[in-house]
């Protein structure tokens, strides 16, 4: 005999808490939320939110060692006490306890523990199994491990880890240059470490636009960050208390070694679905995660998944976007999720927000693309910034604005501001006569939109 519900929720993170908290408030369900590891999820607990508090410790000792000299402030040195710095962060978040509470307030039953399907209704829980004819999927992701000869005997963190060193290491290799990558590097090299960062691909930040990747690396470089692409780790070995890297470029030239005292692993997630027993319940998988339509439908009918366990964006605000499209589905709703807008940010500084199309998808797509741009604001004289984009990619014929991208301080509430008039159809000649807020990094999209008018391109 099973406990009764209207819809089961497998996971304690974004996806699994906006799908909970919808499904009782609009459609007075009775909900439970089954978590094994983390209430919460990555993102409040040791993901985003902590990630963005240790960048603006490392903005703050940057500008105030670099900046604030220059300006006649007498401020600095500043070293980072990374003891301190954990212990402040972990002030920023719940507890565990403090999620269960909070989560039983709203009216939900928990259940810590691995849930497992024993058919596509039914989820057994320790001794317990739990009934619905709803069931949504939202185990979440981890740490990819790659295929690398040595690497469980050289040990190695992750975003995880990282987030709980008291000491900062001497020196840093990061293995992946995507956000979080990038990330952590400048992280880690603000505080004090050298860093070096490499990946298989040819560019940093390989999903965004490739200008706006080259001149974010161009930032992490000027400040001493060392940038390898095209490259694979091929083994890592431990001399001492150096990690040894055995560093082998694509085009199958001559590899050579790197050193590093800690080696951070950054290049992909993968989903959780160890335990689910998702066969029991005809729920089909790919190489990335659980396989979803545009209404986070499985192939399995009653069971939807949402957030990183599918793996179709895997950013905060869609995983509980698409919570709530599922449980629209799930209640009789004609919801479809559309990612064809879809800003995003990586949180170093200068950021790289982007929103639609980048020029290289643009001509994919076949659009006759235009394309202005800007480089510099007023602002950036104030924090001696010389790396800057505004670019807007646009089509010719319509003039419609196809997508956005920004190298700046605040980049990315740039593009989340502008990303309403993309969605709505906004042409570049709308966005040249917009009214601005002078002196601000935002102004630079104006100014880029401009150029376009004046060279009628």
């Amino acid at each position: 005999m099973g406990e009764r519900f209207d819809l089961v929720v497998i996971g304690g993170g974004s996806a699994a808490r906006d799908a909970a908290n919808t499904a009782a408030r609009e459609h007075g369900a009775t909900v439970a939320a089954v978590e094994r590891e983390r209430w919460g999820g990555s993102c409040p607990n040791v993901a985003c939110s902590p990630t963005k508090a240790y960048l603006v410790a490392a903005e703050l000792a940057h500008d105030v060692n670099e900046l604030a000299p220059r300006m006649g402030v007498d401020a600095g040195p500043a070293r980072i006490d990374l003891a301190r710095v954990r212990a402040w962060k972990e002030t920023l978040k719940r507890t565990q306890d403090e999620w269960v509470a909070m989560l039983m307030e709203q009216g939900y039953a928990t259940y810590t523990g691995e849930a497992s399907f024993l058919d596509p209704h039914r989820v057994r829980v320790g001794e317990l199994v739990l009934e619905a004819e709803r069931i949504l999927v939202a185990s979440g992701s981890r740490t990819a491990i790659p295929p690398i000869d040595g690497i469980d005997e050289v040990g190695w963190i992750d975003h995880v880890s990282a987030l709980e060193l008291t000491e900062l290491p001497a020196s840093v290799l990061v293995v992946g240059a995507g956000a979080v990558g990038l990330e952590f590097g400048q992280i880690f090299s603000r505080f004090g470490a050298g860093v070096t960062i490499v990946d298989a691909a040819d560019r940093v930040a390989p999903l965004a636009d490739a200008e706006a990747s080259a001149i974010l690396a161009a930032a992490l470089q000027d400040e001493g960050i060392e940038l390898t692409t095209s490259v694979f780790v091929q083994s890592l070995r431990r001399d001492g208390d150096e990690a040894v890297a055995t560093i082998a470029p694509r085009d199958g030239s001559d590899g050579h070694e790197l050193r590093a005292q800690t080696v951070m692993l950054a290049s992909g997630r993968v989903p959780n679905l160890e335990g689910l027993n998702l066969e029991a319940a005809g729920v089909e998988t790919t190489k990335a995660g659980i396989a979803v339509d545009d209404r986070l439908r499985t192939s399995a009918a009653g069971i939807w998944a949402a957030g990183d366990v599918n793996a179709v964006a895997q950013f905060t605000p869609i995983a509980q976007y698409q919570a709530r499209v599922a449980v629209a589905d799930m209640f009789g709703g004609e919801a479809r999720a559309d990612y064809s807008v879809l800003p995003t940010s990586i949180f170093t500084d200068p950021e790289l927000g982007s929103v639609g199309l980048t020029e290289e998808q643009a001509q994919e797509q076949g659009h006759d693309v235009g394309v202005t741009r800007n480089d510099h604001v007023k602002r950036f004289q104030f924090i001696d910034e010389r790396h800057g984009l505004f670019k807007i990619v646009f089509d010719r014929a319509s003039r419609k604005v196809l997508g956005l991208h920004v190298v700046s301080r605040n980049a990315g509430d740039i593009v989340q501001g502008l990303s309403l008039g993309v969605r709505l159809g906004a042409t570049v000649d709308d966005l040249a006569a917009m009214h601005h807020v002078f002196p601000t990094f935002g102004e630079g999209v104006k100014a880029a939109a401009e150029r376009a008018e004046s060279e009628g391109s």
